[in-house]
């Protein structure tokens, strides 16, 4: 494997993995507070909706990412309002979520554009380009190494980078603040919470609002960084493989960073050997 394969491998697996990382630690922030979140998905659709429709319609990637995340708050204050505020069960508000986004996204897309639920493509000036383009092409001349770091490591759009300060960000946010303390605290013990003076209800809600901001930035990369438009059912279960991620990672911002990464790279690979005949698999009878 020579180092062009090594760096596009590398691009591929930040690439796949960047909306999964900011989903699970979109879920690890709810569900450290109490709050099952399985919606993630939906939200994660609403959210690509929500950016691919209004790129198109103001031409501001800002406007887009804004519009996006701000759905996705609403979405999370909504499965607040059922399980926080009234004690619904989480995982059946989270399950409406995912079945209202698929319908939801699909009809709108109908109403607006006619063109099956899609949504028109987004132009080059509200797509994500690469940050440092320059810097690329002189790392890239680089020997042995150049590929490596220019085409895997500085290739990429502002989200990614983003999606990966992130990770110490929560690590801090979580363990290091007293916000991260009395958060972890509700989800482990809410009654000791609510009877030292903490409002429970006031840390849910933050928790979800932090988690709707995250879902919003993982839609937005969809149709911004990844794709041109929105399709239908384009998140393609993100959402549960980062759920996935998150548990395996033990619900640890960095554990489930790695799990992120993992399955990114996975992915990654799958998508290389497309095409590529192997040796025994391609000879057993189907």
């Amino acid at each position: 494997m020579d180092e062009a394969m090594i760096g596009s491998l590398i691009a591929s697996t930040l690439r796949v993995s960047t909306p999964l990382i900011l989903c699970a630690l979109a879920g690890l922030l709810s569900e450290r507070s109490g709050v099952i979140d399985i919606g993630l998905e939906g939200k994660m659709l609403f959210a690509a909706f929500a950016a691919g429709a209004a790129g198109v319609a103001f031409g501001s990637t800002a406007i887009a990412l804004l519009i996006a995340m701000g759905v996705t708050v609403l979405l999370s204050w909504l499965h607040g309002f059922a399980c926080v505020s009234h004690r619904g069960d989480q995982v059946v508000s989270g399950v409406a979520i995912n079945i209202i986004a698929v319908g939801m996204t699909a009809v709108l897309g109908i109403a607006w554009f006619a063109q099956g639920g899609q949504t028109p493509p987004v132009s080059n000036e509200v797509r994500m380009q690469a940050l440092m383009p320059g810097l690329v092409e002189a790392v890239q001349g680089i020997p042995v190494l150049g590929q490596v770091i220019g085409q895997g490591l500085l290739s990429h759009n502002a989200l990614v980078y983003v999606a990966l300060l992130l990770v110490p960000a929560v690590w801090w946010l979580m363990f290091r603040t007293r916000f991260g303390l009395r958060l972890r605290a509700v989800g482990e013990n809410a009654h000791m919470v609510d009877a030292a003076g903490v409002s429970v209800s006031r840390m849910r809600y933050a928790a979800l609002t932090l988690n709707g901001l995250l879902c919003g930035l993982a839609g937005s990369y969809l149709v911004l960084a990844q794709n041109a438009a929105f399709v239908p059912n384009m998140t393609a279960g993100r959402g549960f493989m980062a759920l996935a991620a998150l548990i395996f990672g033990k619900w640890h911002p960095v554990k489930a960073f790695w799990a992120c990464l993992l399955f990114g790279f996975l992915d990654a690979v799958a998508i290389r050997l497309q095409g590529v005949p192997l040796p025994i698999i391609g000879l057993v009878p189907v």
